[in-house]
């Protein structure tokens, strides 16, 4: 089991690989700002309840969630100055966000693989988490290996190589004791025109 609150100063490299692998990388955004995004987030984004097929029944998605092209002439705050923070960070140029909003400890995401289904081949995805301090697991797909656990604490920033999301796994637990909501605004690179038929 790995806490990140041991690394908590540094960047600290979970996965390696021939791209960028995955990266932790603690107070990206200053503290302030970080409330601040979350603030805006939570008020300015029309956040939607899903419903998926699971053991043959429909059953609502354990989380909020939104979606935006960062090339949308009405974005919510705060997605501008953050996706412009997360290009900069990443050196890749996002120009789409899915938010994922865990309103307490009963929220969570199986552990998955995003889809790379329209995404630019090498390009990285960014995370973003403001908000309550929620924990991550990755795993590899071959089973090989321990699952690793980290601490995702508010301003830091998941980077995660395309390459990644064919040998790891990462997802969000349940988890009691969270002390309120958290969202994460996940920065992807999608081919121009696979990003129109979204």
């Amino acid at each position: 089991m790995l806490q990140s609150d041991l690394f908590d100063a540094t960047p600290l490299t979970l996965v390696e690989d021939a791209e960028s692998g995955i990266r932790y990388l603690p107070d990206v955004v200053r503290q302030a700002t970080a409330h601040a995004w979350f603030e805006q987030a939570l008020a300015n984004v029309a956040w939607g309840n899903q419903r998926r097929l699971m053991y043959e029944r429909e059953v609502d998605v354990p989380r909020l969630m939104a979606h935006f092209s960062l090339e949308a002439p009405d974005l919510p705050e705060p997605l501008i100055a953050a996706a412009a923070q997360m290009r900069m960070i990443a050196g890749a140029q996002f120009n789409s966000v899915g938010l994922n909003l865990y309103r307490d400890g009963n929220d969570s995401v199986a552990p998955h693989n995003d889809k790379t289904q329209g995404l630019v081949p090498g390009a990285p995805i960014a995370i973003l988490s403001l908000g309550a301090t929620r924990r991550m697991t990755l795993r590899a797909k071959s089973g090989k290996g321990r699952t690793l656990n980290v601490d995702l604490h508010a301003g830091s920033v998941m980077v995660m190589s395309y390459a990644s999301q064919f040998t790891h796994n990462h997802g969000i637990p349940k988890m009691s004791g969270v002390d309120g909501p958290r969202i994460s605004l996940a920065f992807r690179c999608f081919d121009a025109s696979k990003l129109k038929e979204r």
